[in-house]
């Protein structure tokens, strides 16, 4: 279906295009409310903190549909006489859309917008953690008006996701995951030679410069390292504070840890909900427990945090310091409500250690001065660098990792390069 319907949806105008995805971003939105409060039942996420997702879906599927006609409009080059000469940016055919629970509207539109706007039809496959995401993509676009096989979602098994990815009538993978499955993902689709687009791990890292405003970084990062339980492939996971702000960033961030709540995420009074499930807490409480064991020192009370309990999905806030790069915690994933925190004495300390890591999602520094910034995050190997803000995507910008971080890019004028191929026309005048 997919197929047949990309032969005709290739035709349709960027206005009906448009039409369409902005009748799916209403219809969407009518059901924000029912939408937010079924996606904490499904992940765990705190109902107070799922609007944000909502909010983050419109904005960025708005803004993918506004630019789409300049994004993709024929590239000229310099005029020259008795020839038409252009580059015009045609869709692949079929998107494939491998899904992740941890921001599964967020995430999974940073494609399926653009794809269709580019004129590719979308099957879409959610994690299992949150199988009724694809369903509401899918009513959505129903209410929408959108031809029948222009979107497909699909429950599938792992070996059901291979075959899909190695069927000929698939023409671009996008993934959202951990490293592990996305080389599997690489390889099974090195089989065809087509495009992969992956979002996968991090261990972000955060300078707090010497001449930083300390109340704004604590608040900022606080909640950057611990929003959604810290499950979030950009969240802050390492921080490392100028010597003259350590003492007072490790006494701030504690105070303000302590006073999250944390709970049943369903009420609206807590800010901190279970992780998805509990074998992933069971992992969170193994790789804290060998931290400690390799040196690192917590700050935290479990028991301060009373609905956290062994065997459940509730695993209570820690900071660990005393660290450096053998504690294990500071080179792995974690994806849970951890942050490190590391004192260094200059800038070329920090970048170092910003940059001694196998991943390269984000990267930021605080500071009062821009260009001390701007330098800094020309040195360190990310795919986005902020200052004076962190875990936020533009959709203006380009969404890209390096290094074991991902392939590819979503979002802004480059998200849409990946979803098309270039076809040069070349015409003589006679």
């Amino acid at each position: 279906r997919a197929r047949a319907a990309q032969k005709a949806w290739k035709q349709t105008t960027m206005a009906e295009r448009a039409a369409v995805c902005t009748k799916f971003v209403d219809a969407f939105l009518l059901k924000k409310d029912e939408i937010a409060l079924e996606l904490s039942w499904q992940m765990g996420r705190p109902a107070a903190q799922t609007p944000f997702e909502m909010r983050g879906f419109e904005e960025r599927a708005r803004h993918m549909i506004a630019t789409a006609e300049a994004s993709l409009a024929d590239v000229r080059p310099a005029p020259v006489e008795g020839f038409n000469r252009f580059i015009r940016r045609e869709p692949l055919g079929t998107v494939f859309v491998i899904g992740a629970w941890n921001y599964p509207y967020l995430i999974t539109i940073n494609i399926v917008v653009p794809a269709i706007m580019a004129g590719n039809t979308v099957i879409l496959k959610q994690a299992p953690q949150t199988l009724l995401c694809a369903e509401r993509f899918a009513e959505a676009f129903r209410a929408a008006g959108l031809p029948e096989g222009v979107f497909e979602a699909l429950h599938l098994s792992i070996p059901d996701t291979e075959k899909l990815i190695r069927d000929p009538r698939v023409d671009y993978v996008n993934f959202t995951g951990s490293v592990g499955v996305g080389h599997k993902v690489a390889r099974v689709a090195g089989e065809r030679f087509i495009g992969v687009g992956l979002e996968l791990g991090g261990c972000d890292p955060v300078y707090v410069r010497h001449d930083a405003n300390i109340d704004h970084a604590i608040e900022n990062l606080v909640d950057g390292a611990f929003f959604n339980s810290g499950q979030s492939c950009c969240g802050t996971q390492r921080i490392y504070v100028a010597a003259n702000h350590y003492d007072k960033f490790v006494e701030g961030a504690v105070a303000l840890t302590n006073s999250y709540r944390l709970g049943n995420p369903i009420d609206l009074n807590n800010n901190l909900g279970p992780v998805v499930k509990a074998e992933a807490a069971a992992q969170i409480r193994r790789q804290v427990a060998q931290a400690i064991s390799e040196g690192a020192r917590p700050l935290l009370n479990e028991k301060h945090f009373v609905n956290a309990r062994e065997g459940t999905a509730y695993v209570a806030p820690q900071i660990l310091v005393d660290v450096d790069h053998s504690i294990s915690s500071m080179r792995q994933e974690i994806f849970g409500p951890l942050v490190n925190i590391m004192k260094v004495n200059s800038d070329e300390e920090a970048v170092a250690l910003m940059n001694d890591t196998e991943f390269g999602l984000t990267a930021a520094v605080w500071t009062a001065d821009e260009e001390a910034g701007l330098d800094i995050g020309t040195q360190i190997e990310t795919g986005t660098f902020f200052v004076n803000r962190c875990d936020y995507l533009d959709p203006a910008l380009a969404w890209v990792g390096v290094k074991n971080s991902g392939r590819g890019a979503s979002l802004s004028v480059v998200g849409y390069e990946h979803l098309t191929r270039p076809k040069s026309f070349h015409l003589r005048t006679l």
